[in-house]
């Protein structure tokens, strides 16, 4: 049986003696070795029955020893009697007394305990120190404490589950028999209100004062906990309340650092600790850079290797290091000098904590850039990149260009590798592009590539004697060239404007006339047609629309124009013109005078009327239908060419003076050939 505690209400003292308690566990559990050795039939048996119930014991009682330790209980001390644990000694207190129980019961089931703790004589007239802890998490509310027997402590376990909607799940309240002191009711009842505000909170009641500690997933329901628990708190009742959220996890735990122009920037970081943080930033110099505190650092030494990771970066004129997890890498430019990268990594090396692995490593320097001349021409526009030989031969590049293109975009590199030849080359290339159109070369030491559309069935040899002349013998090159017949002269091919330029005309010179208010053509249309069938010779490829406009603004004029205009469209078919890239479109009068990209007609010309509407051609499209034939490769090696007159002439057997290895001004490189139409 468990002693009794007179409490100071009467003003007497009594000394609290534990009475003996029965061993009947001994008894039971001896019996049960008895049983087991009469089951076996011998003794061998009837001591292994005593070896585990002395193990059972002794297990048992060096948890509750344990329990007691960490606590700090040095003066309570426990017997075991079979699975029965009995606890002993004198308390200071009876809150002392309370906590130690406490402390035993986490480690051994509540039912197997026996409270023999006697408490300390109260000095007379003194009332108990009443004290009240509530712990509250997902697994329930647990509740222990010293109250008054008034108003009765046996129903504050079921006070709190009603407020929490889960019943106690450990009770270890003891009732006293002194009156509450003042505050302590109000105090226990905003406590039981604010167990059900908190569902993850410690609270420690003492009378007109409770103190909070609580866990909130999100700074939002922080402020939601921590404003509906100050709204609660009754008059008369101090509450001191800490909310706090959890630390975040941070995976993976990383440092990341750049360092540049002698400074080192801080890319990613993480720290375990606020005062791992500091060390960091502190290290760092960076006081207000971003560090955020987290769960999941790999060692408790994390500052350390972060703090020896900046130290070492710091010794480099720039690079990059990181930390992910134990993992420390560490990265230098070939700029840097070896030795100082060298000094760095030992230093790195020798001042990580254990279990960090180091890794690193310098660039290899970078290949010198292949040297390139490229040249891209559109229409009067030429666009320059690469490398030159040195300055004079970049302004003779740049001067001959604008000769021949007009507006020159140059980024031309000097570039000292180039090989001898060079210029005489890059000249040889640019010459070489002014009788194409939409050119493009690109120049190597080991080959020379020319792309373009020329007008000239012999474009390729004309260009590789050129070659051969400007540069000599041994050259290799490469030719795309594209044949476009409406660039050769010898075929006088006309142009997408020149063809609607003549169909306007010869529309103007011999009318189709049409019976009023239909799409009937009236009248001979013989000349007409034939006027129109000589001047689509050659025009064929092209996008052309034939537009009729109405003479009047009535109602139905605009269908009646597409009629009009789906007739003479018909009409010329059948007089055998290609008319497969010719569309036809009905306009209305408010339209008139619209064209495409050329209709040949002047601009303000209108003589449409009622008796002589107005037919017009415009051109849809300048490129003709189904785009260029594919180009013609040649590949093949400059020759020497036999000396001629003029520019042959000077430059002899393909020996031309190089501009690179001339002093003096650039040498003139005289005008360039007539271009071919463009």
């Amino acid at each position: 049986m468990h002693e009794r505690r007179a409490g100071a209400a009467g003003g007497g003292t009594s000394a609290m003696i534990p009475a003996p308690r029965p061993s009947r566990a001994r008894r039971g559990w001896a019996w049960l070795a008895a049983a087991i050795l009469a089951a076996a039939g011998g003794a061998g048996a009837w001591l292994a029955g005593q070896s585990a119930a002395a193990w059972v014991e002794s297990r048992t009682a060096g948890a509750a020893r344990a329990a007691l330790a960490e606590g700090g209980f040095g003066w309570a001390d426990v017997t075991a009697d079979g699975l029965a644990l009995r606890l002993e000694g004198t308390a200071p207190d009876e809150n002392a007394r309370l906590h130690a129980l406490a402390a035993v019961a986490r480690r051994v089931p509540l039912a197997r305990l026996d409270d023999g703790v006697a408490v300390r004589n109260a000095r007379a007239g003194e009332a108990p120190a009443f004290r009240l802890e509530i712990l509250r998490s997902a697994e329930g509310v647990s509740v222990a404490g010293l109250v008054p027997a008034a108003p009765g402590g046996a129903a504050l376990g079921a006070r709190l589950g009603q407020a929490t909607g889960t019943p106690a799940r450990t009770d270890l309240v003891e009732p006293a028999g002194s009156p509450a002191p003042p505050g302590w009711n109000e105090a226990v009842a905003f406590a039981i209100k604010a167990a059900g505000l908190a569902p993850r909170a410690r609270l420690s009641v003492l009378p007109g004062r409770v103190t909070i500690t609580a866990l909130a997933d999100s700074a939002g329901e922080k402020e939601r906990i921590g404003s509906a628990l100050r709204k609660a708190v009754p008059p008369g009742v101090a509450l001191i309340l800490d909310v706090s959220t959890p630390l975040p996890v941070i995976a993976p735990f990383a440092l990341d650092l750049v360092r540049a122009n002698g400074a080192t920037r801080l890319a990613a970081c993480a720290a375990d600790s606020a005062a791992a943080q500091q060390r960091i930033l502190a290290a760092l110099g960076a006081a207000d850079a971003a560090c955020p505190v987290g769960l999941g650092a790999p060692s408790p030494r994390w500052a350390d290797a972060a703090v020896a990771v900046i130290d070492a970066l710091g010794t480099l004129p720039e690079g990059r290091a990181a930390i992910r997890d134990k993992a420390v890498t560490m990265q230098a430019p070939a700029s840097v000098p070896a030795e100082v990268f060298g000094a760095a990594r030992d230093r790195l090396a020798a001042t990580l904590p254990p279990g960090f692995a180091l890794s690193a490593a310098q660039d290899a320097p970078a290949a010198a850039a292949p040297v390139r001349f490229d040249a891209i021409a559109a229409g009067t526009r030429l666009r320059l990149r690469g490398a030159v030989a040195d300055e004079r031969t970049r302004a003779a590049v740049e001067s001959l260009a604008r000769a021949q293109f007009g507006h020159v975009d140059s980024l031309l590199a000097v570039n000292p590798a180039a090989p001898a030849g060079w210029t005489v080359r890059v000249i040889g290339a640019l010459e070489a592009m002014r009788s194409l159109q939409e050119a493009s070369v690109a120049v190597t030491p080991d080959d020379l590539r020319i792309a373009g559309t020329t007008g000239s069935r012999t474009a390729a040899r004309d260009i590789a004697a050129e070659l051969g002349r400007r540069m000599g013998p041994g050259v290799p090159y490469r030719l795309a060239l594209t044949y476009d017949p409406r660039l050769d002269p010898a075929l006088d091919m006309p142009s997408g404007p020149g063809c609607v330029a003549r169909l306007n005309e010869a529309a103007a010179q011999a009318e189709i006339g049409f019976q009023p208010a239909s799409a009937a053509i009236a009248g001979d249309t013989g000349p007409a047609l034939a006027a129109l069938a000589g001047a689509m010779q050659g025009c064929g490829d092209y996008r052309i629309e034939l537009a009729f406009y109405a003479a009047t603004p009535e109602a139905g004029a605009m269908a009646l124009s597409q009629k009009r205009a789906d007739a003479v469209l018909a009409a010329m078919s059948k007089a055998g013109i290609d008319t497969a890239n010719l569309g036809a479109m009905g306009y209305g009068p408010a339209d008139h005078g619209t064209g495409g990209e050329g209709d040949g007609a002047e601009e303000g010309e209108d003589d449409a009327g009622p008796d002589n509407p107005r037919i017009a051609f415009r051109l849809l499209s300048s490129a003709p239908v189904g785009g260029p034939a594919p180009p013609v490769v040649t590949r093949g090696v400059t020759e020497a060419q036999p000396a001629g007159g003029g520019e042959a002439a000077a430059a002899g057997a393909g020996a031309v003076p190089l501009v690179d290895r001339l002093s003096g001004p650039p040498p003139a490189l005289g005008p360039p050939s007539p271009k071919q139409p463009r």
